[in-house]
C-alpha cells in the first residue's frame, strides 16, 4: 500500500511541534521584576466601557477600562521563550505598565498544555494583567494550504484572524504582536495610532515586490487581479498591527479573510501562509505607521541563513521575522550581531554566555 502523501506534511509538522513543545515545557524561566505606573498614569478603575454581556468581575472591569492598552499575542510552547521576552520588553518600556492588558490566544487542546502556559506566565509575571483564550484548530485546519515553511502552516498562526470574536466585545482596539520581537519604546504610543476610520494600521513597505506574494493563476485571472484596482496596495507585515476590533466586527472581516482562504484551497492563488489573505483584504486600505515600529526581517535570509542589519532610521521595535530566531542562534553559539539586543530580555533560567 502506498502512503497517503497528502497528509505527510501535516504529520511532519505535528511531530516537529510535539518535539518543540516537549523541549519547551522542560525549560524554567525566571521571575521578571515588577513594573509600576508613573504618577500621572490614569487608573484602570475609571472610565469603564462595560458591555452588558460581560460579567461584572474585577478582571472584566480592567479589561473594559478605556484606559487599558490592549495587546494580543498567540502563546505556545515552541515560542514561549520569545513570548516572555516580548512581554518583558513591553512592560519595561511602558510609562504605564500596570495599564497594559495582555490577551493570549492558545491552542484549545490539550487542556494541560494551556494550563502549563498559564502557570509559566503567572510565575514569570505574577502581577501581569492577562487572560488566555482557547483557539480551536478545527476553525482553520481545513483552510490551510502548505507554504514554503512548515512553521507558517501552524493553525495558531491564523488566530489573529479571529481576535474580534475571541476577545470581549468591550475591547475596541488592540495591538497585535508576534512572539519573536522586542519593544524598546512605549507600547502606548503605538496603540494611540490614529486609524482615521480604517480597520487596521501597520508599517507599509511599498518597495517590496508585492506581486511575488501571488501566483500566476491569480494575476492571469482578471476577476481576481482586479481586487487591487484603485488601491495603492503595498506589502505590510502582520506581526505588528493596530486593529480596530469594533470596525472589524461591523465589517465582518473574518469572513472576508476566510473566503479568500477557501478560494486558495480550490485554485492556489498565493504563497506564504497567513499573510496573503490580509494583503487581499487590507492592502492599500490601512492607516500608516512609522517603520520604526517594525524593524522586521532580523531572522535573516530564509534560504541562505544570512544575518541582516537594521533598516535605516530610528528603532522602536525589533522583529526577528524570518527563519532564524535569536534564542536558537544564541544557544547554538552562532548568533547574528543584532541577537545581542534580544538577549537582555531572555528570562530562561540558564542563559547562554554571550561571546565577545
Amino acid at each position: 500500500m502506498r502512503p497517503n502523501t497528502s497528509i505527510l506534511p501535516l504529520l511532519l509538522l505535528t511531530l516537529s511541534l510535539a518535539t518543540q513543545n516537549a523541549a519547551a515545557t522542560s525549560q524554567h524561566f525566571r521571575e521578571a521584576p515588577q513594573f509600576y505606573n508613573s504618577p500621572d498614569c490614569p487608573s484602570l478603575c475609571h472610565h469603564i466601557n462595560q458591555n452588558k454581556n460581560d460579567e461584572p468581575d474585577s478582571q472584566n472591569l480592567k479589561i473594559c477600562s478605556e484606559n487599558a492598552v490592549h495587546v494580543a499575542m498567540t502563546l505556545d510552547a515552541a515560542y514561549l521563550r520569545g513570548s516572555l521576552a516580548a512581554i518583558l520588553s513591553v512592560l519595561q518600556h511602558s510609562s504605564c505598565p500596570e495599564n497594559v492588558y495582555f490577551h493570549f490566544v492558545t491552542a484549545s487542546a490539550p487542556a494541560a498544555h494551556a494550563f502549563r502556559l498559564n502557570l509559566t506566565v503567572s510565575k514569570s509575571f505574577p502581577y501581569l494583567n492577562f487572560r488566555l483564550y482557547d483557539f480551536d484548530d478545527a476553525a482553520v485546519a481545513g483552510l490551510i494550504s502548505t507554504s514554503i515553511r512548515a512553521a507558517l502552516d501552524c493553525p495558531l498562526n491564523y488566530a489573529r484572524n479571529y481576535l474580534a470574536d475571541l476577545l470581549p466585545q468591550c475591547v475596541k482596539k488592540v495591538v497585535y504582536l508576534d512572539s519573536d520581537l522586542v519593544l524598546v519604546d512605549d507600547i502606548a504610543k503605538l496603540a494611540a495610532t490614529p486609524l482615521g476610520g480604517l480597520v487596521l494600521a501597520a508599517p507599509e513597505y511599498c518597495n517590496a515586490n508585492f506581486t511575488s506574494y501571488f501566483t500566476p493563476t491569480f494575476w492571469s485571472n482578471p476577476s481576481l487581479s482586479l481586487t487591487f484596482e484603485g488601491r495603492n496596495a503595498c506589502y505590510f507585515n502582520t506581526g505588528v498591527m493596530v486593529i480596530d476590533l469594533q470596525r472589524w466586527r461591523d465589517g465582518d472581516y473574518t469572513t472576508k479573510i476566510v473566503e479568500w482562504m477557501e478560494l486558495q484551497k480550490r485554485m492556489r492563488i498565493y504563497e506564504l501562509g497567513s499573510l496573503p489573505p490580509f494583503l487581499l483584504v487590507f492592502a492599500g486600505n490601512i492607516a500608516p505607521v512609522d517603520h520604526k515600529w517594525n524593524q522586521h526581517g532580523l531572522g535573516g535570509d530564509n534560504f541562505r541563513g544570512l544575518c541582516r542589519d537594521l533598516h535605516p532610521g530610528p528603532v522602536s521595535l525589533l522583529h526577528w521575522s524570518g527563519k532564524g530566531k535569536p534564542w536558537a542562534r544564541l544557544d547554538a553559539s552562532r548568533p547574528c550581531p543584532l541577537d545581542a539586543l534580544w538577549a537582555p530580555y531572555d528570562l530562561l533560567h540558564t542563559p547562554y554566555a554571550l561571546e565577545s
